[in-house]
């Protein structure tokens, strides 16, 4: 029996024995989100003047970043987590939100002044934002870890990087709320820092925890 043939074959047997890999996603999802919003609320919190902030566009967009990205590393960790299942439509999703965060970078480039945009870069809270989310990001991250070694991934690496890209999204949702700057300069750099950092520890624990 071919090696791809046996993962399938332990993959539908646990499967059978099993809650289903598609539902169990969903759960997951649920306690790493319950588990992320403990942290947030114990640690830093919404922003006071969160209500008002609302009103803007700059801060809304921080979440159209932070859950397409989320959305996006949902659809393809699921792929990834089941032997067989095609993943390309999931991967050409990957570039939505790189995309969204670009588009946004360019136009605050041209409506905010040259002098501003070292000030937006750097913003007010950066080492708070590469602190805080992968803090956030720790424990749904090693949940996504647990989900992968119930499945059967064939590429342990890649799926445990994308299980930090979707901690990342989910931690970097709460943070949003918190964060007191909105230029999409500022989440373009530190964001990605921060996720970053989650991707690479996903990639690490898929390597050693995950792998067959």
């Amino acid at each position: 029996m071919r090696t791809e043939d046996l993962i399938k074959a332990l993959d539908a047997d646990a499967r059978d024995e099993a809650m289903p890999m598609g539902r169990a996603w969903w759960l997951a999802v649920g306690v790493a989100m319950a588990i992320a919003a403990m942290v947030f609320f114990a640690t830093i919190g919404p922003r006071p003047d969160i209500m008002s902030a609302m009103h803007t566009m700059r801060f809304m967009s921080k979440f159209v970043f932070t859950l397409t990205l989320a959305a996006s590393a949902f659809a393809l960790i699921r792929a990834l987590s089941m032997p067989g299942a095609s993943t390309m439509r999931a991967m050409a999703w990957m570039i939505a939100a790189p995309l969204l965060v670009v588009l946004a970078v360019v136009l605050e480039l041209f409506v905010v002044p040259e002098a501003d945009w070292g000030k937006r870069l750097i913003g007010s809270n950066m080492m708070i934002c590469m602190s805080f989310i992968p803090l956030i990001g720790i424990g749904p991250l090693a949940i996504f870890l647990g989900m992968l070694r119930y499945g059967a991934p064939t590429r342990p690496v890649l799926a445990g990087a994308v299980a930090g890209l979707l901690a990342g999204g989910l931690a970097a949702t709460f943070y949003a709320a918190h964060c007191f700057d909105d230029s999409p300069l500022f989440v373009a750099t530190w964001y990605t820092v921060a996720i970053g950092f989650l991707t690479a520890l996903g990639a690490l624990g898929g390597r050693f925890f995950v792998r067959w």
